[in-house]
C-alpha cells in the first residue's frame, strides 16, 4: 500500500486522481500545511522541500521502499510504474510529457499566484492581480485552441489531464470571467469532472 502524504490542495489531488484512476491501493496521510505539518522532521525525512505532496512506495523499483517528492514526478512515477496513464507510444508519450510539464511551468504557478493576491494576500496590489490574470487567461487561451482540435491534452487521457483539471476546477468558482472565453477548456472541464475516478481523488484527503 502507497503512502500518500497530502492536503487539499491542486497539487496534492493530483495524486490522489492518479492512485483512484490505477485503483493503487493507499492510505492519505493529512499534512496540514496551515499548522506547519510540512516543517515536521518526520515529513522533511520524506521530502526535503517540505512541500506537499509526497509519496512513499514500499514495492518500488528493486523491491525496495522508495519515496517521490514533486506532483509531477509523482505522476510519472506512478504511469511508468503501472505501464498507464501514458501513450505507449514515443510520440503520444512525448506530446503528454510536455503538456505536463505546461502545467508544471505555466498552469499551476500562474494561477497560484493569482489566487494569492486576488484572494489571500493582506495588501492589495493591482499591478500584480492584473499581470497574473492576464498570464492566466493566455494560459487559458493555449489550452483552448488546442483543445479545439483534442478530446484531452495528449492523443488519450493521461498524466497531463490529471495534472491539469485540479488547478483549472476551481475556476468557475473564483474567476468564472476567464472561463467565459474558452468553450473547449469549459467542454475538457465537464468530460475530466465526470469520471468516477477524478471525482474520488478530488475528495482526497477528509479533513474533519
Amino acid at each position: 500500500m502507497i503512502d500518500l502524504y497530502t492536503f487539499t490542495t491542486p497539487n496534492g489531488r493530483k495524486v490522489s486522481i492518479a492512485l483512484e484512476e490505477l485503483g493503487l491501493p493507499y492510505k492519505a496521510h493529512v499534512v496540514d500545511i496551515t499548522k506547519g505539518d510540512q516543517f515536521k522532521p518526520e515529513f522533511l525525512a520524506i521530502n526535503p522541500n517540505n512541500k506537499i505532496p509526497a509519496i512513499v512506495d514500499p514495492a518500488g523499483p528493486g523491491g525496495k521502499p522508495l519515496s517521490v517528492f514533486e506532483s509531477g514526478a509523482i505522476l510519472l512515477y506512478l504511469a511508468e510504474k503501472t505501464g498507464k496513464l501514458l501513450p505507449a507510444d514515443p510520440r503520444g508519450r512525448t506530446e503528454a510529457v510536455q503538456w505536463l510539464m505546461f502545467q508544471m511551468s505555466a498552469v499551476g504557478p500562474m494561477l497560484g499566484q493569482l489566487g494569492h493576491f486576488k484572494r489571500f494576500a493582506k495588501e492589495q496590489i493591482p499591478y500584480a492581480i492584473e499581470r497574473y490574470t492576464q498570464e492566466s487567461a493566455r494560459i487559458l487561451g493555449v489550452l483552448d485552441k488546442h483543445l479545439a482540435q483534442h478530446e484531452f491534452l495528449a492523443p488519450e487521457y493521461s498524466v497531463a489531464d490529471i495534472a491539469t483539471y485540479p488547478w483549472l476546477a476551481g475556476v468557475p468558482q473564483f474567476y468564472p470571467e476567464l472561463l467565459s472565453p474558452v468553450a473547449n477548456v469549459r467542454r475538457w472541464l465537464d468530460t475530466v469532472g465526470a469520471r468516477p475516478a477524478v471525482q474520488r481523488g478530488m475528495k482526497v484527503p477528509e479533513i474533519k
